[in-house]
């Protein structure tokens, strides 16, 4: 059976979803709240709300990481024209170690990061070790992020990690945690406990949210932007 993405239709689809995403960017309304806007600094999320690093505000400055596969090129290529930075990884070793390495480069000259920390495949909300050994390695701290918004326009495509995206109008807000530093000298241990502190903190960024979201439309955040 031929595969409908291939080597020879990527940069064409790829240039499609770009488009969908730039007329979709008209419609999109995202609001942060408690951003540190630490500078260097890891941003983590689960796979389901990559489309979050829409709303931090330094997209030049963001370098996001993407997976190798086929799949991945067609994503690079569209947030590239979107303007962020894109570094590519593999969930292999040399591919880990090139990601990895490129990061560390990026942290060192002032950039920021984003790292979907369950993918690319799963399983899902499982942290991964990347971020927290660029964490260890940098000094950079990781801040985990969350979106969200209660309007039918914000939607869950049918993909393994029910990624959220919205379709038409939609007010979203961006939410962020306490940052998170990790000892260069850290034990197996601690990195264990910090994995978990990394799981809570976004689980509870998504318990949050519908409260803050209230908050944020009490304080009418969104019509202060539209004006």
């Amino acid at each position: 059976m031929v595969r409908l993405i291939n080597a020879k239709n990527v940069d064409a689809i790829s240039t499609v979803a770009y488009r969908i995403l730039r007329l979709q960017e008209i419609f999109t309304h995202i609001e942060e709240v408690n951003n540190p806007e630490i500078t260097p600094c890891i941003y983590v999320m689960w796979h389901a709300n990559q489309f979050l690093i829409h709303g931090i505000k330094d997209k030049a400055h963001l370098n996001v990481l993407i997976s190798t596969s086929i799949d991945g090129e067609i994503i690079a290529r569209a947030v590239e024209k979107w303007g962020f930075k894109v570094v590519r990884g593999s969930s292999n070793k040399k591919g880990a170690v090139a990601s990895t390495m490129q990061m560390m480069e990026r942290l060192k000259e002032g950039e920021c990061v984003a790292i979907m920390v369950d993918g690319p495949s799963g399983p899902l909300h499982k942290v991964k070790n990347g971020a927290l050994k660029l964490a260890q390695m940098t000094g950079a701290p990781i801040v985990p992020a969350h979106w969200y918004s209660p309007q039918r326009t914000f939607i869950n495509l049918p993909s393994w990690d029910k990624m959220k995206t919205p379709l038409g109008d939609c007010n979203i807000l961006n939410t962020y945690a306490e940052p998170i530093y990790i000892k260069p000298d850290a034990t197996d241990e601690e990195l264990a406990k910090i994995k978990e502190q990394i799981k809570a903190s976004l689980e509870q960024l998504e318990a949050d949210a519908p409260a803050m979201y209230e908050e944020a439309v009490k304080n009418k955040l969104w019509n202060k932007k539209k004006k």
